[in-house]
């Protein structure tokens, strides 16, 4: 059976390997039947096209824009920003559809495609695999004043930046807040907003050159972020990822708030508020226990998800619930936004830091993490980690002994032979003693030799 070309979050891989200039041009040529003319009530369908600061996303970008405007679309090139920002703008400028070129995360060899639908949301998976089937056929050729223009789109940061801003419960003045943009996307808008709304602002990792996204600095380098929040005596440091979808946060002493606890903060917050619809937050079961307990204490519901932001906004929407997100930071209010947005939620815990007068320190205590180990064990089958009576013998024994006060995960891989023991236990030695055993357990019962 063939592989999927799209995976959890778009098409991602190395750069000129498989991203590939005649890969994203046939992308593009494909979307613009799915997305545009086949969906578009317009005589000439809209759509726009932003990148991250990737050196690669120069060509992929201009491959994606020649595949579209070619396939009769118009483009609105919107340039480097943040996803959460082209989807933003897909929606404030109701195109059909929108495309963002980012690999995240991950180094600056790797690169990625992805669309989002008409309003800024995730693409179906039927979307997607229509995309990939029409790569097959011809691509539209329309000639002279049918092929589409592309147009600069010169004030796309502006527009996202007073859109960040109007959310606001409250203004940042007198707060002192470092941000960490991982040589990223947010590079340009994040440190503007946050000094528009009024904190004296200190930034690093601000410096895009095309190679150093993501390298040494953002969200899964959080340690230049706590040594620089300690330098300059701030209230607090903000990380961001490449293309700013994502924020983790570090008190005034270098302690690093994570997903969870800013989960915690922001939900309580909405509730106090009355804006926390049906007092309901949605969450990953890889969260931790003590987010659940924590909520739960203060009249908030948590529904767990599958791991990944796509079942987050699933289950958000099927609810119509306002709050939800992973304990890696990917946050999302739905009165605000249609995906993860990591400035956005830098933005509400430092107006809550501010509002209540209250340190970073202070309000992530609102919530007790325990301690969480995870082993992933590898070469095994996955496929019987449910049904395999051993192994499901020696999770119940560890579910016994922790009781309330704990809990277990096991999670197969989704593309590896492997097996994700978590375990979450009021000390860290237990926690530690059950994963391991666990985690021999499926080794020994599931090994594929």
């Amino acid at each position: 059976m063939a592989t999927r070309l799209f995976g959890t979050d778009g098409v991602r891989g190395t750069a000129n390997d498989l991203i590939t200039p005649e890969l994203a041009m046939k992308l593009a040529q494909a979307a613009a039947v799915v997305l545009g003319h086949e969906q578009s009530q317009r005589e000439r369908p809209v759509a726009v096209v932003a990148r991250d600061p990737r050196i690669s996303g120069e060509f992929i970008s201009a491959a994606i824009e020649a595949g579209l405007a070619g396939s009769g679309i118009d483009v609105y090139d919107a340039g480097v920003l943040p996803t959460p920002a082209t989807a933003f703008l897909v929606a404030d400028l109701d195109a059909d559809f929108g495309v963002m070129i980012s690999a995240s995360h991950n180094p600056a060899p790797d690169n990625g495609i992805k669309f989002l639908a008409r309003g800024g949301k995730k693409l179906s998976d039927a979307d997607e695999d229509r995309i990939e089937a029409r790569m097959e056929l011809e691509a539209p050729r329309p000639q002279g004043g049918d092929v589409g223009q592309v147009r600069r789109f010169s004030d796309a940061e502006d527009r996202y930046v007073l859109h960040l801003l109007a959310t606001l419960p409250h203004r940042l003045d007198g707060l002192k807040v470092v941000l960490d943009c991982a040589h990223g996307a947010a590079s340009g808008c994040s440190p503007e907003v946050f000094t528009d709304a009024g904190a004296e602002v200190v930034v690093i990792g601000a410096d895009p050159n095309g190679v150093n996204i993501n390298d040494g600095y953002g969200s899964t380098h959080l340690e230049k972020l706590q040594e620089a929040v300690l330098e300059h005596k701030a209230d607090l440091g903000i990380a961001h990822d490449g293309d700013a979808d994502r924020c983790l946060a570090v008190d005034h002493e270098g302690a690093v708030v994570d997903g969870d606890q800013i989960m915690a903060i922001l939900a309580l917050a909405l509730k106090e508020a009355g804006r926390l619809k049906d007092d309901t937050l949605v969450a990953t079961v890889m969260s931790n226990l003590g987010l659940t307990l924590a909520l739960q204490e203060a009249g908030i519901s948590v529904k767990q998800t599958a791991v990944g932001d796509r079942y987050v906004l699933e289950g958000m929407r099927e609810g119509g619930f306002s709050l939800g997100g992973e304990q890696s930071g990917h946050v999302i209010f739905s009165d605000f936004a249609t995906t993860g947005d990591g400035v956005l939620t830098g933005l509400q815990i430092a107006s809550r830091v501010a509002q209540t007068g209250r340190s970073l320190k202070e309000l992530a205590a609102q919530m007790t993490r325990l301690p969480q180990v995870l082993i992933n064990v590898k070469n095994v089958d996955k496929t019987k980690v449910s049904s395999d009576e051993g192994v499901q013998s020696a999770v119940a024994a560890a579910e016994t002994e922790l009781g309330e006060t704990g809990r277990v995960l096991l999670r197969a891989s989704g593309t590896e032979p492997l097996v994700r023991v978590m375990v979450e236990a009021p000390a860290e030695d237990a926690a530690r003693r059950l994963a391991e055993s666990l985690a021999d357990s499926v080794k020994e019962r599931l090994s594929l030799g």
